[in-house]
This record gives C-alpha cells, structure tokens and sequence, in this order.
C-alpha cells in the first residue's frame, strides 16, 4: 500500500484567500520597516536602563466605580472608558466591549511586564451580559486570556479580525459565538452593523506567531450613530477612504499613546492621530491607548496633553472622561482634564 505524504508548504494556511495575506502571514498595505536585531537591543536597552520617572503617575489615577445596575439604566448611545483600549457603549440596548483587558498585567505572564495604573471600573465578574465583544488584534494589551474565557459564558458574539477568533475557539469560546471578519467585510449582529476596516499594525504573541492573524479597526453603526474605532495603527491612507465611505462619524476613538519616533509605522503620534480624526470626518475625538499602562518612553500624560492642545488649535472637540465615567455618544459634553489633577496630586 503506497504511503501518502504532505509537506508543509501542500498545506494551504487558514484565511489565505484574504487579500491581507501573501505566504501564510497577514500584511500591511504599506510595508512597515522591519526594526532588525540592533534597533531592537537599543529600544529595550532604553526600556531597561533609561526610563523616565514620569512613564508612571507617581498619585492614583482617578475611577468613578460602575455597577451593572447602573450599566443597564443606562441611556441609549451611552459610554465607558474602562482603560486602554477598553470601552463599553450601550448600542441597540446591549452592551458592547472593545479590546476586554481586566488583567493586571498586559502580559503572558501576571508576575511581570507592564502593570495597571489603576483598576477596572467594574469587575469582570459584575458586568452584566454582554452582546459583543469587538477585538482590534491579539496583542496582550488588547486580547487578554482571562478575561475572555471569564467573559466567555455572558457574551452572546464576539466580532474579530481573521485568525483572532480561531485563537479564541482554541480557548474554548463556542465557534457559533465567533464570526470573523477581513477588511471591509460587515455584519449586522443584534441591530448594530459593524465594518472591519484597514489599520497598520501587526499580530503576534510569541516569537513564532507573528502575522499569523490579522489586525483591524471597525466602524460602528447603530441608528443614527456612527463610531469608528482605530485599535492599533499606524497613520495611513485609508483613514481619509473610511471617512468617505462611512463618515461623518459622530465619535472617533481613536489612539494616542505608546508612540515613539523609533516606531512610526504602528503606532501614531498626537498630530497623526489628530489628521486621522479630521481624514475620517469626525465630530469629536476620544482619544485611546492611554491612561493604563507604561508601554512607551513618554510621560504617561503626555499624550492626553498633546492631543488635547493640538485638537483646541484646530477647534477640534475631544472627550477625555474619567475611567468609569459616562459619556454620551450622540450628545457628548465637555469633559474634565482629570490627569492635571492627578500630576499636581503627586506633586
């Protein structure tokens, strides 16, 4: 009897007729500049050894405590920034999660590696049942294990990028639950449309699974609302697309924080951020990826204080809000610079 083999390269990988992917990994449309072995020593050797005070609040970050009973009175179109990239909108009568990260640490590991400023508004085990739970990428700072199989039971559809939801039913998530989406495919889950749109970022949580899985931001919409929500990115050329296609958006969230020019490529710095919002025709900016965790060289405030001078300079509206606190979405209304408190607390 003849004995049939397969090499590896016989074997198709999962998602290879995306567009995105060429040779078993997931790209950008523009080709980021691989940092290489030197450029990476010298960046952790600045983490290590040069590290400025201030990449941590030396006074408590402030948090206005959430309970379900709260969460589900809320109004229509209302909003919570839980941290990071973390937030909670209440769309169509359900609660919606973006990037669910609880855990102390973003990090495979809870006994080192970047550690909260502060703690979740609400704990995973008080929220209440949840409608969806829309992923950027599987980043430890956006994609946190426990977290997921914790929220696993309460959610009804978790909403992903392509290869992020076959990650998740490896972990257990019923695969009914999981719909996975490439750039520009939609859905329509629980009366909420949500577009998978391009970002400039990339995957990994080991050495050997980097691109594996694609990265994406969403566009959001619910009614008469329109959201979009950048994830991790790089500034790019398809922000100005998304907003001719999907714009006017009422509330851009988009990210500012863990830049460095050592990184242009995946992360943007405030002016970027802020040609972004105006590419994307946004009414008001909340900016993201922020606030919670130490995972650059700059102050920890620094990226509120930079967006928030560049958007006044341009009449642009920016919603900074507490952790915890609400905001709404159709109607937002001017927020507190709650970080200038917290500097001069500590000083």
């Amino acid at each position: 009897m003849a004995c049939l083999s397969f090499s590896a390269s016989s074997v198709l990988p999962k998602h290879s007729g995306s567009p995105q992917m060429q040779q078993g990994r997931f790209r950008n449309v523009v080709q980021a500049e691989a940092p290489g072995w030197r450029k990476s020593l010298a960046i952790a050797w600045r983490f290590l050894f040069h590290k400025p005070a201030d990449s941590v609040p030396a006074a408590p970050v402030p948090v206005a405590a959430l309970t379900a009973a709260q969460l589900q009175a809320a109004a229509e179109g209302s909003l919570w920034r839980l941290g990071h990239s973390t937030l909670l909108m209440k769309l169509q009568g359900g609660l919606w999660l973006t990037d669910p990260v609880f855990s102390q640490r973003a990090s495979p590991m809870q006994w080192m590696g970047p550690k909260r400023f502060h703690a979740p508004p609400i704990r995973l085990e008080d929220l209440p049942p949840i409608a969806g739970v829309i992923l950027s990428h599987d980043h430890y700072d956006h994609l946190d294990h426990a977290a997921i199989r914790a929220l696993a039971p309460k959610v009804r559809h978790f909403i992903t990028p392509l290869g992020v939801g076959d990650r998740l039913i490896e972990w257990g998530v019923a695969a009914a639950k999981v719909q996975q989406l490439d750039w520009w495919q939609s859905v329509e889950v629980e009366g909420v449309q949500l577009i998978a749109t391009p970002a400039q970022h990339f995957s990994g949580r080991s050495l050997g699974d980097r691109n594996r899985s694609l990265w994406a931001s969403w566009v959001l919409l619910s009614g008469e609302l329109r959201l979009f929500f950048s994830g991790d990115t790089g500034y790019h050329a398809d922000f100005r697309r998304i907003g001719e296609r999907y714009g006017p958006f009422d509330v851009t969230m988009v990210e500012t924080g863990a830049y460095d020019p050592q990184w242009p490529d995946v992360h943007m710095q405030p002016e970027e951020t802020l040609q972004a919002h105006l590419d994307l025709r946004g009414r008001s900016l909340l900016p993201i990826h922020n606030g919670t965790f130490d995972l650059a060289l700059h102050a920890w405030s620094e990226p509120f204080e930079r967006i928030v001078q560049l958007a006044e300079a341009r009449g642009v509206s920016t919603l900074t809000p507490v952790m915890g606190a609400q905001v709404s979405l159709a109607q937002p209304r001017p927020t507190a610079r709650w970080w200038r408190s917290a500097a001069a607390a500590a000083d």
